[in-house]
C-alpha cells in the first residue's frame, strides 16, 4: 500500500522590519508590528533594542492595538 504525502504549500516570506536586542549575549528579536511601544526594550534582559530587518514568514497582526 501507497500513501502519497501531499505537498506543503511554500512558505511566503518578505522583508520584515524588527527589533533585536543590543546585549551580544541575549538572541531576543521581535516584529515591528508585534511592539506596543514606539522604542522597546528587551523583555528577556531589559536593554535597549534596535530597528534591524529580517527576511521571515508573513504574519498578519489581527491587534487593533498597534496604530500605523
Amino acid at each position: 500500500m501507497y500513501f502519497s504525502k501531499k505537498q506543503a504549500e511554500p512558505v511566503q516570506e518578505k522583508e520584515t522590519s524588527i527589533w533585536t536586542c543590543e546585549n551580544e549575549n541575549c538572541s531576543c528579536w521581535m516584529r515591528d508590528n508585534f511592539v506596543f511601544e514606539q522604542t522597546p526594550t528587551c523583555p528577556i534582559c531589559d536593554s535597549p533594542m534596535i530597528q534591524n530587518t529580517k527576511v521571515l514568514p508573513v504574519v498578519e497582526n489581527m491587534s487593533s492595538l498597534k496604530e500605523a
